[in-house]
């Protein structure tokens, strides 16, 4: 990845991310599409569980405007059940087969912890892997990953999805993250991967009260060139604090996308694709707004 990066705007910047043959330029916030072909996962589980459905969805966030379409074989909620290797890898590999035959060119996203289910994804035409663990729930991600040359999603997260909203505590919720990142990031590089995307991880592992402080302080988790991941998309940090569901938490997302890319957000995770690129464009607007000598008296 390449940067020159300004820190008086979000949008002052000029990366790349290498993702195979494929490049995603960084001039503005990439939108990253979910689409999950699981049973269970917290908004959408089942939605997505046949060939028809998925390409159906995939081409509709492609025309949408989303830059890479985020895969997920297994649920990662909170107290979601651990489900086998083959049975993930059952789940997976027919989608990404049919997808990448349908849609040569997008670029795909395999959200795993696996390093088996990374490599599978890599030959199966995957484009990035998105490991909600950082690495520490599969010894050998890192080394596997360097091994394929994609981008690596480094996710922050307290816990397993299974205890990790038990009372999640920090002493220095900002600089324990920033520490895990340093350590995870130094060890992953020593492996070998070249393209890392950092990933706070809003609600694994941290109550809602730490999940918007989080968002607050989001450019201090900036390390380095790597660019920054925001998933908030209809989580329960919008939908408890409203007394909703997920169902009804579109527009807090929205809310929630814009601040995230008003503090510095690189890439934006969402189920809601049109949403996201309209809320990309306001925001890229009244960045480029800034001046206040380019507004005549006329304008409406």
């Amino acid at each position: 990845m390449a940067y020159s990066r300004d820190k008086s705007t979000a949008f002052s910047k000029t990366p790349f991310i290498q993702c195979g043959d494929k490049i995603i330029q960084l001039k503005e916030a990439v939108i990253m599409g979910i689409l999950n072909i699981t049973p269970d996962s917290f908004h959408d589980g089942g939605r997505y569980d046949t060939k028809e459905k998925y390409l159906q969805r995939v081409g509709q966030m492609l025309e949408e405007g989303a830059e890479i379409i985020d895969i997920g074989a297994v649920s990662t909620r909170p107290g979601a059940k651990e489900i086998s290797l083959k049975e993930e890898t059952d789940r997976l590999v027919p989608a990404l087969k049919a997808i990448t035959s349908a849609f040569p060119r997008a670029i795909l996203s395999v959200d795993t912890y696996r390093a088996e289910i990374a490599h599978i994804a890599a030959e199966n035409g995957a484009g990035m892997i998105n490991d909600i663990s950082g690495g520490r729930m599969d010894a050998g991600m890192f080394k596997t990953v360097a091994g394929t040359g994609l981008p690596y999603v480094m996710m922050h997260m307290q816990g397993t999805p299974q205890t990790m909203q038990k009372n999640p505590v920090y002493k220095d919720l900002i600089g324990e993250i920033r520490e895990y990142f340093s350590s995870s990031i130094e060890t992953a590089m020593n492996e070998g991967i070249s393209q890392l995307i950092l990933d706070p991880g809003f609600g694994f592992g941290k109550t809602l009260e730490q999940n918007y402080a989080i968002l607050n302080h989001l450019e201090q988790l900036r390390i380095g060139p790597h660019p920054l991941l925001v998933g908030v998309s209809r989580k329960s940090m919008i939908y408890k604090l409203l007394n909703s569901s997920p169902e009804e938490a579109l527009h807090g997302t929205a809310v929630l996308h814009t601040l995230a890319l008003l503090n510095g957000a690189d890439i934006l995770r969402v189920h809601d694709v049109k949403e996201a690129v309209q809320v990309r464009k306001l925001v890229g607007f009244y960045h480029n707004q800034g001046n206040l000598n380019s507004i005549t008296a006329d304008t409406p």
